[in-house]
């Protein structure tokens, strides 16, 4: 079971990816991550197509849905919130943005795509308490989500203000960590002076980044970054075979 709280008003809770083909998407992460998959329900209403819940062990992990016409494949991260509307206009006060919605979801829930106030797309999520991700943290789930942002000090008053996020350096590393009530909740990257272009990554963890990386070469996919060696950890980013990309991790030791 996840140790991460995905229930809480205002932290991350899901992860999910939008695919051009949602079922050749579904074969190269089921390979990958060892996933399996519900039986489809349909987009949110206003969206077309079907989504999968994706699953480790029975529990779920992640989704995989359609993407819009002439849209590309992306990964989103879900911030819980109690009240789609409220957090709406709560997101334009503090300088960001509605991109698509609000949709109402299958399971009685709504979601909206947002930008926040360094212009970086993330996902609303309303809902109830149990319909986030059910494992994470664990090898083949999620590990984390991290905004890459040109501007930190914008990013932090915006967070703050939404979901009371508290910004917490960390020394001799390039990444900074959000708290929500202490618990940390996110990371953050400044991407001045990179080529990394401002969005939200998504990072699963695995047993071994090098194998998983060759592994999903194999599969179709490439590699977008070696695997290579931070503080605790040995990373790579994968881009899957439609081009949707996303982080992996493993413990180092």
């Amino acid at each position: 079971m996840t140790t991460r709280d995905t229930h809480s008003i205002g932290a991350p809770c899901l992860v999910d990816t939008f695919q051009p083909d949602p079922r050749a998407a579904m074969d190269f992460y089921g390979a990958l991550f060892g996933w399996s998959f519900d039986d489809p329900v349909p987009m949110p209403a206003g969206l077309e197509g079907e989504y999968f819940a994706a699953r480790l062990r029975g529990r779920r992990v992640a989704g995989v849905g359609q993407a819009p016409a002439l849209s590309g494949p992306t990964w989103n991260t879900y911030v819980r919130v109690d009240d789609i509307g409220q957090a709406l206009a709560r997101a334009e006060h503090a300088g960001g943005r509605l991109l698509a919605g609000p949709f109402a979801a299958a399971s009685g829930g709504g979601l909206a795509v947002v930008a926040d106030a360094t212009g970086v797309p993330f996902c609303l999520w309303q809902s109830g308490e149990n319909d986030g991700a059910e494992l994470a943290d664990e090898p083949n789930s999620w590990a984390m989500s991290s905004l890459h942002t040109s501007d930190v000090s914008k990013a932090q008053a915006f967070y703050g203000a939404m979901f009371g996020w508290d910004l917490e350096s960390v020394p001799d590393v390039a990444f900074s960590l959000w708290r929500q009530s202490g618990r940390v909740v996110a990371v953050v990257t400044a991407t001045d002076g990179t080529a990394v272009p401002p969005h939200w990554s998504v990072n699963f963890a695995v047993h071994d980044a090098d194998s998983t990386a060759r592994r999903a070469v194999a599969l179709g996919g490439s590699i977008l970054m070696a695997p290579m060696d931070t503080p605790g950890f040995r990373n790579a980013v994968i881009g899957d075979p439609q081009g949707g990309f996303f982080a992996v991790s493993a413990a180092a030791g």
